[in-house]
């Protein structure tokens, strides 16, 4: 039997938390079916980065690839969900006690519990020096349960560079409270939004055969 699909997405309201500042997500009833005649018409309002997302390179370097270049491969495949929760920093270090062998894609959780209403006032620190390991390790995307892989007030985005520059992509604003630490197939697709600089996705995960033969392996350290 296959299994079931599991949703790691944040399920996009009025009521979704945003960056300060940003557009906050809005949907509207354009046109009734009544006022048509046949359908109903509605219409989004958002930040690319509201919700559960991809960010394009673009987004932190003006001359690199927008969400239309970027593979789609990327974003289809073997993800590995790990649990960092109890951890004060994640660096290359702390990610030297994980099994990262075999993972291609990389979940991190990093809260106990997500807040999708509330904009975070802090996230758990990601160190630079996680790109090269992840890159010898030939991971090609991590993906994070907040807002953003760097601290929230950086200006520098040492974190988003170092992955960019070691050919690692990123995934922001999923949701793990649900999911076990174990080796999953991801599906997180962008829309193709030319010359954007990210993309809304809907990120769902379906666990792998032999489950029962690695359970336990990728919980806590």
């Amino acid at each position: 039997m296959t299994a079931k699909w599991l949703d790691i997405s944040q399920p996009l309201n009025s009521r979704i938390a945003h960056w300060p500042g940003d557009v906050p997500f809005s949907y509207d009833v354009s046109f009734t079916k009544e006022q048509t005649g046949s359908v109903t018409i509605g219409k989004i309002t958002t930040s690319l980065h509201t919700g559960t997302h991809v960010d394009a390179p673009f987004h932190f370097d003006s001359s690199a690839p927008t969400i239309l270049d970027l593979d789609l491969s990327i974003f289809i495949g073997k993800a590995r969900v790990i649990d960092v929760s109890h951890l004060k920093k994640v660096g290359a270090e702390q990610m030297k006690a994980f099994p990262l062998e075999g993972a291609e894609r990389l979940l991190l959780k990093t809260t106990p519990v997500s807040s999708l209403e509330i904009f975070p006032e802090k996230v758990l620190s990601l160190d630079p020096d996680l790109g090269p390991l992840l890159k010898n390790y030939n991971i090609r995307l991590i993906g994070v349960d907040v807002p953003s892989v760097d601290a929230l007030d950086s200006k520098e985005m040492a974190v988003h560079h170092s992955f960019s520059q070691h050919n690692i992509h990123i995934l922001e604003n999923i949701v793990l409270d649900h999911i076990a630490p174990d080796d999953y197939e991801l599906i997180a697709l962008p829309l193709p939004i030319e010359g954007a600089d990210g993309s809304p996705v809907r990120a769902v995960l379906r666990p792998l055969a032999n489950r029962a033969e690695r359970k336990g392996k990728y919980d806590n350290q």
